[in-house]
């Protein structure tokens, strides 16, 4: 498989990175990943458990050392994100764990301390819809409550930046579809951009207008929601013959039950390769689902 992102990262994205390398032992976690976040988009990153979204969030975020490669974030090096681009960044790890001992109205109180844009009357109007118990222990939520928790923390600082791991995987779904509707408001009326990682396709459709797939450590392709119809597709060619690797590439499996091979194939130029001519070969419209499971198997 071939990575089909774009390795020059915007000089003004919030959020960017180049040759991210981890290995954990001898397991290679990240594999030479380049990862730009433009300005305004929400951007969801999607691959199956293990693929190493929450490795490559929590290096993007400066929170683990890297074996090769580097980070922005705000403009920062991710390793060293200075107070003001701190005052801007909303973040919520995927098992929010922080400031257990306090309760969470005395989490609130003591973090509105240090945003300068912090909006309590968002945290107000939050906790009155959740009906979050306000004189409970973080540590004694259940984990539903302590990510709604997390996230109404995360957006009431207003961040320029929002960075989700996960976001809606201990939430019910009223609570999912009510975060999915928070993030499309922020990123549509104060330009806030969102990375949020998902193995949930349908969340992806609703809010995102990019969308990144990670697969065994490589960001196989990046690329606005709206050009993916347009610049990918399945291909279906006969034969038991392995075909030879066709210009585009990015995945193949044979089909055994029917026989012949499936090829995911992109075309940046809007143009297919000759083989799509081949003789029995038919090229298929892919929907995000479908290409998800074809990148992932």
């Amino acid at each position: 498989m071939n990575a089909m992102v774009n390795t020059a990262a915007h000089a003004a994205s919030p959020l960017s990175a180049s040759g991210l390398r981890k290995c954990y032992g001898s397991t290679q976690v990240l594999r030479d990943v380049d990862f730009d976040l433009p300005e305004g988009a929400v951007l969801g990153l999607i691959g199956r458990n293990g693929a190493g979204k929450s490795t490559l969030i929590r290096a993007l975020m400066g929170l683990i050392e890297l074996d090769a490669g580097s980070a922005t974030v705000l403009g920062d090096p991710a390793l060293a994100i200075s107070d003001r681009a701190k005052e801007q960044l909303g973040y919520v790890p995927q098992q929010p764990d922080a400031l257990g001992w306090l309760r969470i109205d005395e989490m609130f109180a003591l973090l509105r301390g240090y945003y300068p844009n912090w909006d309590q009357d968002f945290v107000e109007a939050q906790l009155e819809r959740t009906r979050l118990p306000r004189d409970r222990a973080l540590a004694k939520l259940s984990p539903g409550e302590r990510q709604q928790a997390a996230l109404i923390r995360a957006l009431a600082v207003r961040p320029r930046l929002l960075v989700l791991d996960e976001p809606a995987a201990a939430l019910d779904p009223v609570a999912r579809r009510e975060l999915l509707r928070e993030i499309a408001l922020r990123a549509g009326e104060s330009g806030t951009s969102v990375l949020f990682s998902t193995h949930i396709v349908s969340d992806l459709e609703r809010v995102a207008s990019h969308v990144a797939f990670l697969h065994n450590g490589r960001l196989l392709l990046q690329a606005p929601m709206d050009d993916l119809k347009e610049r990918y597709a399945r291909l279906w060619i006969p034969g038991s013959a392995s075909p030879p690797h066709i210009a585009g590439e990015i995945a193949r499996r044979p089909q055994n039950a029917f026989g012949g091979w499936s090829l995911v194939l992109e075309s940046a130029d809007g143009r297919w390769p000759e083989a799509v001519k081949t003789p029995g070969a038919r090229r298929e419209t892919l929907g995000l689902e479908d290409l998800f499971v074809e990148i992932a198997e």
